[in-house]
């Protein structure tokens, strides 16, 4: 946690982390559609998105959502940050996309994937930010 900064309150962590959410996804949204536009498959679109966005995401949360715990290194923050977001976001998609996208289409499987997605996210941002999932 922050040292000198008050701690926020769970709710506004939720809110910070929704908004963060908003600004990511159109991100993924962009980055998808402009890798789509290339020529890139699908799921290797998908791959390169959530990469993007990933990054972006860490930063904004890991530095205005959350409190960083000063006891967990910056870098294995971002390890566990990425891997779970992997694990998360990524897999959620792109399985959304490979079961989804012959019966919905590519962009509504992909939608179905964010949005299943992004409440595991919160806990898992919450562990590798604050070293904590509830409290």
């Amino acid at each position: 946690m922050s040292v000198g900064q008050p701690q926020r309150s769970t709710g506004n962590k939720v809110v910070r982390f929704a908004l963060v959410g908003l600004v990511n996804t159109g991100i993924d949204l962009a980055s998808f559609f402009l890798l789509l536009k290339l020529a890139v498959p699908a799921l290797a679109a998908n791959v390169g998105a959530w990469f993007v966005a990933v990054l972006f995401s860490f930063m904004a949360n890991g530095f205005w959502s959350f409190e960083r715990d000063p006891n967990i290194r910056l870098h294995h923050s971002f390890l566990r940050f990425v891997s779970l977001g992997a694990l998360i976001s990524l897999g959620v998609s792109s399985l959304s996309i490979a079961v989804l996208a012959g019966t919905v289409g590519v962009w509504p499987a992909k939608i179905i994937g964010v949005v299943v997605a992004a409440v595991l996210n919160f806990l898992a941002a919450r562990w590798s930010i604050e070293g904590r999932l509830l409290k």
